[in-house]
């Protein structure tokens, strides 16, 4: 049972009556049993929380856990520490797994799997079948059994004709579908953003017209089908206009970055360092100062670790063949605040958002509420080492780095992570 009083924590919670107010909060058995100034909560520990935001627990909108068949880069048991370490209470994960989460008995397994977890977890259904591009899934089948929207993972929709019957047969029922933008044609084998680092690199480039383009495309057909669609990852400074623009015009869209997007650019590149290879690839500053532009009024509705673990034998090895990927579950929040986020739209990008994207219910913290909860600090420091990496992977360019912005606890379905 988790009790629990939370003392002088400054509330952020938009929907909540007591946000921006600075207060205790009791917790009695999972649940927020009262708010205030509280002095007479005997035999429960308390935990002083000067100085530290306490938030709806973080939804994780793009994490990818290697089970089922791929456990070797990464389970639910570890997955899920991972996430509350890195404040996160619910993970939306995607369907790149062997087999594909392509039919209900793979959502089935994954949510039995995850029962009475810290973490919840909320399979993501293909678009395709076994993802190949070319007929749909049994979509309907997976929403039913508890997929919340749809999506190729780190494949990219090529066909327009698949994705917009996809995005008709999703509308009917209510479910969003996630678009991976990339025009495979343009952007080719290359493995690197295209410009002057590429060049001096010797490297083929990925230009961003692959992922405008595709954009572009998709926003025609959601307009078109008048429908819901989501950008999973934008990586450049036209996708960010693009959707503005769409967004201007009533068209139903909503987008995501990797943290990583926000800090890093293709200069970390220069060193040949496989742990700084990821899909879409690190683009320029201008680029990541839009991507934070795009956060701060409102373009860009969400923040996801992008959580891709690997085994060492898929990156310790030349850059050219490591596989693309970081484990981001839990740097997200450190990198947020390191791209000079507020708490306020940490929170709204981290934890409001993905819940409306997903169309699940949004905890608030409010009297008789359950306790779906993070609290942590923009301000304290902690170093992230082999140690403290709770993922069975850990290909992050992060570890051994001191970084600032920690979660302090995570706490949901009556249980307490606390870092």
């Amino acid at each position: 049972m988790m009790n629990l009083l939370i003392k002088a924590s400054l509330i952020t919670d938009p929907n909540s009556p007591f946000n921006n107010k600075t207060a205790d909060v009791l917790i009695k058995n999972g649940v927020i049993a009262s708010i205030g100034n509280i002095t007479d909560a005997d035999g429960v520990k308390e935990f002083d929380a000067a100085g530290a935001f306490l938030s709806p627990g973080f939804l994780d909108l793009n994490c990818n856990i290697g089970e089922l068949g791929l456990e070797t880069k990464e389970d639910i048991a570890t997955g899920t520490a991972a996430a509350a370490a890195g404040g996160f209470t619910a993970l939306a994960l995607m369907p790149g797994t062997q087999p594909p989460v392509h039919s209900k008995a793979e959502v089935e397994y994954l949510l039995n799997r995850a029962k009475d977890n810290l973490v919840d977890v909320f399979p993501l259904g293909t678009i395709s079948y076994k993802r190949e591009g070319k007929d749909l899934a049994e979509m309907y089948d997976m929403y039913s059994s508890g997929a919340k929207a749809f999506t190729d993972g780190n494949r990219p929709v090529q066909d327009a004709g698949l994705m917009e019957r996809a995005l008709l047969y999703a509308q009917g029922f209510g479910a969003a579908v996630f678009s991976y933008p990339e025009d495979t044609a343009i952007a080719g084998k290359a493995k690197v953003n295209e410009g002057h680092i590429s060049t001096m690199l010797g490297m083929k480039g990925i230009p961003p017209l692959a992922e405008e383009l595709m954009i572009a495309r998709d926003l025609y057909l959601a307009e078109y089908t008048n429908s819901r669609i989501h950008f999973s990852t934008i990586s450049t400074e036209r996708s960010v206009s693009l959707i503005r623009e769409a967004k201007s015009k009533g068209i139903k869209v909503t987008c995501d970055v990797a943290a990583h997007h926000l800090v890093l650019t293709d200069e970390a590149l220069l060193g040949f360092d496989s742990m700084y290879k990821v899909k879409p690839p690190l683009r320029t500053k201008a680029d990541a100062d839009a991507l934070v532009s795009g956060l701060k009024d409102g373009t860009i509705d969400a923040i996801v670790s992008q959580h891709t673990p690997h085994e060492v034998e898929f990156k310790d090895v030349e850059f050219e063949i490591a596989e693309y990927g970081i484990t981001g579950l839990q740097t997200a929040l450190s990198l947020a605040v390191k791209a000079g986020l507020s708490a306020e739209i940490i929170v709204q990008a981290m934890a409001v958002n993905p819940r409306n994207i997903l169309s699940v219910n949004t905890p608030v913290i409010n009297e008789g509420e359950r306790a779906n909860l993070t609290l942590f600090s923009v301000k304290e420091e902690w170093t992230y080492t082999r140690e403290s990496n709770l993922s069975k992977s850990y290909n992050s360019p992060y570890i051994g780095q001191n970084l600032t912005g920690k979660t302090l606890l995570t706490c949901n379905n009556n249980q307490l992570f606390k870092s």
